[in-house]
């Protein structure tokens, strides 16, 4: 089967470089009709156009990475002219984001009023859409009118060829105290402002143990002036980081957070940061939520909290820095689950399977 990736999408992003790997270790030929972010859609547009030709015309299916709405209708042009199949992987929905849950401009305001159209058109288009979460598959049939027989669930899994159990080096004097982890752009369904009330509880009972949050945001300055008016002296907050320093500082760390967000969208999603963390053996506490519970089961591979969630994190923190064995356990059967199901391989065997049942593809090319 040939798939080409088309659009102006990042190459990464892990939800896009994941799948293309997987695909490539499963067999499957992968092309690319691509430009870099950034240009305007009357430049874009006329480029990917003029090197559709040689890119695609061999293909089985396009596929649209994520965040990429713009480009749908193009693609859908040249799924037509070279009769190919159109498969989109929004990952997520312009106007839940931009309006519902960062905020950026008012329900009523036109941006808001463009962000659902283009939602609606690229999501209407395509011959089928995947999503990550069948919560979130869930939200685009309400939401864009789409049928079941329209959409397929595609975890966002992680990238073993980079997260992988580790031999830790020694560190600072300081390594020796239990180190708590986020890394995350600080969206608010990350619910930074949770991770940093649960800190404040935490201290009061165990000065041993420490919180590193990894990464900037939207919330970050908010959560900076959450933890000072706590009076916090347990809790740094690190700045970005490359995506390729974080195998080892997850390695480094005890636990490792999920989201833990209060909008309608944390419910949906299962981000990165969890499936590398199991993959890299480390036990995960995160927000018990629909979505968690379509992959993970808690005590045995997660620790789910349920709400107030400062209260039930800091006590699950707590929980699993007194039971090693729990710790071993969850971090253990975690791994074994996201090695079998979401590597690399694993997903990019999924979607093949996903497109050869709904296409009625074989594996070698088109029936």
């Amino acid at each position: 089967m040939h798939i080409c990736f088309f659009g102006a999408w990042d190459p990464d992003y892990p939800r896009s470089s994941i799948i293309k790997a997987g695909l490539e270790a499963c067999g499957a030929e992968v092309s690319a009709c691509w430009l870099p972010p950034g240009y305007k859609f009357w430049l874009r547009y006329p480029r990917l156009l003029a090197r559709s030709w040689s890119a695609c015309r061999r293909a089985d299916v396009l596929f649209v990475p994520e965040f990429r709405q713009k480009d749908v209708p193009l693609a859908a042009l040249a799924a037509r002219l070279y009769g190919l199949r159109l498969v989109h992987d929004p990952l997520a929905s312009r106007y839940e984001t931009k309006i519902v849950d960062w905020r950026r401009k008012p329900p009523s305001s036109w941006q808001a009023r463009w962000n659902r159209r283009i939602d609606r058109l690229s999501f209407k288009l395509p011959d089928l859409i995947l999503a990550d979460t069948a919560s979130h598959a869930g939200y685009y049939q309400a939401e864009f009118g789409l049928s079941a027989a329209k959409t397929a669930v595609l975890p966002v899994g992680y990238d073993d060829r980079l997260f992988s159990p580790r031999t830790v080096p020694a560190g600072p004097p300081e390594a020796d105290a239990f180190t708590v982890l986020f890394i995350g752009s600080f969206l608010p369904l990350h619910g930074v402002d949770t991770i940093v009330r649960a800190a404040g509880l935490v201290a009061r009972r165990d000065g041993a143990v420490r919180f590193r949050l990894v990464g900037q945001g939207q919330t970050f300055d908010r959560a900076l002036r959450l933890a000072a008016e706590l009076g916090l002296n347990n809790i740094s907050f690190d700045g970005w980081a490359a995506l390729t320093d974080f195998p080892l500082m997850i390695s480094r760390a005890d636990v490792c957070l999920g989201i833990f967000g209060r909008t309608e969208k944390t419910a949906r999603v299962v981000p990165h940061k969890i499936f590398q963390a199991m993959g890299s053996a480390r036990p995960v506490i995160t927000a018990r939520t629909p979505a968690a519970q379509e992959f993970f089961t808690h005590g045995q591979n997660i620790f789910l909290c349920e709400p107030p969630l400062a209260e039930t994190l800091a006590e699950a923190i707590l929980k699993l820095k007194s039971d090693s064995r729990l710790r071993k356990r969850i971090a253990s059967n975690g791994l074994e689950l996201v090695r079998e199901k979401y590597s690399t391989a694993a997903l990019g065997r999924a979607l093949l399977n996903i497109l050869a049942a709904r296409f009625r593809f074989k594996a070698s090319g088109r029936t």
